[in-house]
């Protein structure tokens, strides 16, 4: 009787949850009706107590699972000391963490932001303020040097110059008209990367894996001639690695796997481990351009925060967690890949360590809710690509479990739903082999 008891209390607060929200929250998400109270490890529990494997991690943010211990004791200790500062004195965490990231990522000095947009609109600001540095000290023969790349299928967030350099009509058109100056390269395509990169160009903006667009990843022919281009043009390479970088793929940063660094490399998500911190990072040169007064943050690299992204980076490197990450993430693609050959609506499976696409020829919205109903949380991007981005800490039995139960949602899946390809889903998969085939041809050239 008392459990009953216990259980509607729950179920009322959880729908009282929801109607709270219906009635003040803007009316921005479509939110699953689940109301998660906590988790720990790789496990969320809901309202009513239920337990689920978490293969989302928050989109990438949770890289050390959820109440984490050495996370939790740097966070009640800072809150008892000082939660904000201003970044008008120092404090004892940001030039640590500055050092670790610049470590980390081969460049040299690092900006603190409140976010992966913020951090994103930030760097396009530091290539526009180095372009124009050289045009003012007649570097660039007093040409404008304004233009910006980015990369067809791309996401990279939200405010206005991050939204300007994302290129889905989805999310640009409602805002519409956006910075200017913007121009779209195809992915994986040298040729028109070379078409459209010119002297005027001041930044290439590229995700080294489109996470959001998909788990594409940008080929090393690809980012070479974009290194060579942007050095031949003074423009800034600058690496969104939001959703990939900072351990995800079993490196520091994805774009570790080829011989050059970008210019600028911008970072987020996983980086506090939960709690709100992104980063620019740039080399001497492109730092350069930033001088007091010229840009500025509130919230960027609170002493709270930066106590707790520095222990979430000495994690990764005590407990030896990229390796986990390579391990974890083969087996996971080794499994997915075999359930694969059983279900003619998986069309892929591609990605690097532990994040990982499966791309579909139907609606992944039914595998989503019957993933919910076994108790596996992962999510779907384009309509057709489920994304599976775990923590690092997930553990071999964690992976056997998880593959298990993700085989009974298929096959429940598979018996109610209709195999006929989906439009959408055959129109962007195809588009982007026709790119990756373009590139290919004009290698040969």
């Amino acid at each position: 009787m008392a459990k009953k008891k216990i259980a509607s209390r729950r179920s009322v607060s959880a729908a009282h949850i929801r109607a709270q929200e219906s009635r003040h929250l803007m009316n921005t998400y479509k939110r699953l009706r689940l109301v998660f109270t906590h988790g720990r490890g790789c496990r969320l529990y809901d309202s009513q107590g239920r337990e689920y494997l978490d293969f989302l991690g928050g989109i990438a943010v949770n890289a050390l699972g959820h109440a984490h211990p050495r996370l939790v004791r740097v966070i009640r200790r800072e809150a008892g000391r000082a939660i904000h500062l201003s970044n008008l004195f120092h404090n004892a965490y940001q030039g640590p963490l500055a050092t670790k990231l610049a470590n980390w990522s081969g460049l040299h000095r690092v900006f603190f932001t409140n976010s992966g947009t913020e951090a994103i609109d930030g760097a396009l600001k530091l290539a526009r303020a180095y372009a124009h540095a050289k045009r003012n000290g007649g570097g660039a023969s007093g040409q404008k040097k304004t233009r910006i790349l980015a990369l067809e299928n791309s996401f990279h967030g939200r405010t206005f110059g991050a939204l300007s350099i994302t290129y889905p009509q989805k999310y640009r058109q409602p805002f519409e008209p956006l910075v200017p100056g913007v121009d779209f390269v195809r992915f994986n395509d040298v040729a028109d990367l070379e078409a459209k990169f010119d002297n005027s160009v001041c930044a290439f903006v590229l995700e080294t894996i489109q996470g959001e667009g998909g788990i594409f990843a940008v080929n090393e022919p690809f980012w070479n001639r974009a290194r060579a281009l942007a050095s031949r043009h003074d423009a800034a390479l600058i690496a969104d690695e939001i959703q990939c970088g900072l351990g995800r793929t079993g490196r520091y940063f994805a774009y570790k796997k080829f011989d050059s660094l970008p210019d600028i490399a911008v970072v987020a998500k996983p980086l506090a481990a939960g709690l709100p911190l992104g980063a620019i990072i740039a080399n001497e040169k492109f730092a350069s351009a930033f001088a007091p007064g010229t840009h500025g943050t509130t919230f960027g690299g609170g002493p709270l925060i930066c106590a707790t992204a520095l222990e979430f980076l000495t994690t990764v490197e005590e407990e030896d967690l990229l390796a986990r990450v390579r391990e974890r993430g083969s087996e996971l693609r080794a499994g997915l890949e075999k359930l694969a050959a059983h279900f003619d609506f998986i069309r892929e499976v591609r990605g690097e360590g532990l994040i990982i696409g499966i791309d579909l020829t139907c609606d992944g919205a039914p595998i989503i809710q019957e993933a919910l109903r076994r108790g596996l949380i992962i999510n779907c991007t384009h309509d057709h690509i489920l994304r599976f981005l775990p923590p690092f800490i997930i553990s071999k039995r964690d992976i056997t479990e998880f593959l298990k139960r993700f085989e009974a949602v298929l096959w429940a899946v598979s018996k109610k739903m209709p195999t006929r390809k989906s439009t959408k889903a055959s129109k962007l998969y195809i588009s982007i082999q026709q790119q990756s085939g373009l590139a290919a041809a004009s290698r040969q050239l």
